[in-house]
């Protein structure tokens, strides 16, 4: 399992509303977390935020 994927799974409340304080476009929905779909919930950020995978990952890791 990925560094990314553990902070996830491990604090997703916190994970959840720092993306959310930091890209004010997503919703819940879109954040919504399924196990094991984190490239998923990572390219559902990246459509809403036109921000680059690795910028989000970098963001989620130094939560």
């Amino acid at each position: 399992m990925s560094a990314i994927a553990d902070k996830i799974k491990g604090n997703w409340n916190v994970v959840k509303g720092k993306l959310k304080q930091q890209y004010g476009e997503l919703t819940d929905k879109d954040l919504t977390y399924a196990e094991g779909k984190e490239d998923e919930l990572i390219g559902i950020i990246q459509q809403k935020t036109g921000k680059a995978k690795e910028e989000i990952k970098s963001f989620i890791d130094n939560l």
